[in-house]
């Protein structure tokens, strides 16, 4: 055993690593309603139970983006099929122009 570990009820390094990353989780992606201070300071089980609630929340979002990805590629290929690609250009890779450009009056000042 090592001395830089407690004998007697003190708790491991594996098990400090632990809460620090939870607190770290909790910190960084509660967008700014936590302070490290108070995580560290909060009650066990309340920090677990705002853990577990911000992995519910990600997960949740994250099959959200994932499914609204299908809709983003269909979206694409139908404008692919219509002879166009990103960034405004034809399958020729020639910038289309927009027609509010092509249809302003030229010339004319207010």
């Amino acid at each position: 055993m090592s001395r830089s570990e407690l004998l007697f009820f003190g708790l491991t390094s594996e098990y400090r690593i632990s809460v620090f990353k939870q607190i770290h989780e909790i910190v960084f992606h509660g967008n700014g309603g936590y302070d490290w201070n108070t995580i560290y300071n909060m009650p066990i089980w309340l920090r677990n139970f705002t853990y577990q609630q911000l992995v519910e929340h990600y997960e949740k979002q994250n099959n959200t983006n994932s499914q609204g990805k299908t809709v983003v590629e269909q979206n694409r290929e139908t404008l692919q099929q219509s002879g166009f690609t990103s960034n405004n250009k034809n399958v020729d890779n020639q910038v289309q122009i927009p027609t509010y450009v092509t249809n302003a009056s030229k010339g004319k000042k207010s």
